[in-house]
């Protein structure tokens, strides 16, 4: 049964001076990562390798793994693809999802060959007894269902106009109810759309009216370019608000990108703290009176390979530069042709734009654990 109102105060994290209040949601195990309640939000992303190909798929994978991906999904579009589950599942090291559409028999199969965790959109299940035979064999298994619906594949059957917001939310619900008529909990949502803010509105509505875990995305947004700034939007005011639990920046490009910027994301709002050295430097107007760009660009290439978690500011002006150069770990506050350098708020001594670069990679080195 579902209940209504689960907005509550928990894991309350202060970002840049506000409260965010974390949305409450029950607590998933898909596999070995636990999502909902307390848990970190999880990056997740999907290999675009076919699933056949065994090798390619769990080499990119293991790049994933790399970058620190927490939960990976792959599709399986047939017979060929599902007999290769098992063998994937044994050869990575983060939780294995099925991305099932149409076919019940292929979704049975995942759930054998031992995936973590299944997605499903139920709408494209016809046939009712079909679909209880997946939610027993999971609940049977103790693997979750993803209920995934997409603004692309739902329609109102009875050729209603219907505000799309409405439609997914109420179509997502229908289905919950059934699955816990059948005593199946693990179930996690996500109702996506191309369109940034019927997303949101869809993410904002269900959220008051059950606990389930949400995962967050912007389905269909484009090129890279254009996706990062649509995920951004979606998924990062979704995560501001408290709604969320997991998340995948879509992308037509590579699933590196995905996760990078799923990273990004979460370090910009404040939920992750940043593995990289991040630059701070102003837009440059009238007033600047050194080569700010270059010196942004010089320090940026020849940042050591060394991760580390430090801001650098390097200020083009008098005007914000002092107290923007003082806020970082290291900073520069341009004047014309010199630079004052601060370092974790004290001002440090002059320096000329010559020796900008060198002397903030020194500092920086200088941090270095």
């Amino acid at each position: 049964m579902i209940i209504n109102i689960y907005i509550s105060r928990i894991n309350l994290l202060r970002v840049f001076g506000y409260v965010i209040t974390r949305r409450k949601s029950r607590l998933v195990s898909i596999g070995s990562v636990e999502i909902g309640a307390n848990a970190p939000i999880a990056i997740q992303s999907m290999a675009k390798t076919h699933t056949d190909n065994i090798e390619s798929t769990v080499h990119q994978i293991h790049e994933l793994e790399a970058l620190k991906c927490h939960i990976i999904r792959v599709a399986v579009p047939d017979v060929k693809a599902v007999k290769c589950l098992g063998e994937i599942k044994k050869r990575i090291h983060i939780p294995l999802v099925a991305d099932i559409h149409f076919g019940h028999n292929l979704a049975l199969e995942a759930i054998n060959q031992g995936v973590d965790k299944i997605r499903i959109n139920p709408g494209n299940m016809q046939k009712r007894e079909k679909l209880e035979d997946i939610v027993r064999l999971a609940k049977k298994r103790r693997i979750p269902i993803r209920i995934g619906v997409n603004s692309g594949s739902i329609r109102d059957q009875r050729g209603n106009e219907t505000d799309l917001v409405e439609l997914m939310v109420n179509t997502t619900l229908r289905y919950c109810e059934h699955f816990e008529s059948l005593g199946f909990k693990d179930i996690i949502i996500s109702l996506k759309a191309s369109d940034v803010q019927k997303t949101m509105q869809a993410y904002r509505s269900i959220a008051g009216q059950c606990d389930y875990p949400l995962h967050l995305g912007v389905t269909a947004a484009g090129a890279p370019e254009d996706a990062v700034i649509k995920s951004a939007i979606g998924i990062g005011g979704l995560l501001s608000e408290g709604i969320g639990d997991t998340l995948r920046v879509s992308y037509t490009g590579t699933p590196h990108q995905e996760v990078r910027a799923g990273y990004k994301i979460l370090e910009a709002i404040g939920l992750v703290e940043s593995s990289e050295a991040e630059i701070l430097s102003c837009p440059t107007c009238g007033r600047c009176e050194i080569d700010l760009v270059k010196i942004v660009e010089d320090v940026k290439r020849r940042l050591p390979t060394k991760k580390q978690s430090i801001q650098i500011a390097v200020m083009g002006c008098v005007v914000n530069g002092p107290g923007e150069a003082m806020d970082a770990d290291i900073g520069i506050a341009g004047g014309n042709g010199f630079g004052l350098l601060f370092r974790k708020g004290e001002k440090i001594r002059k320096i000329p734009e010559n020796e900008m670069v060198t002397t903030l990679l020194e500092e920086i080195e200088s941090l270095q654990p």
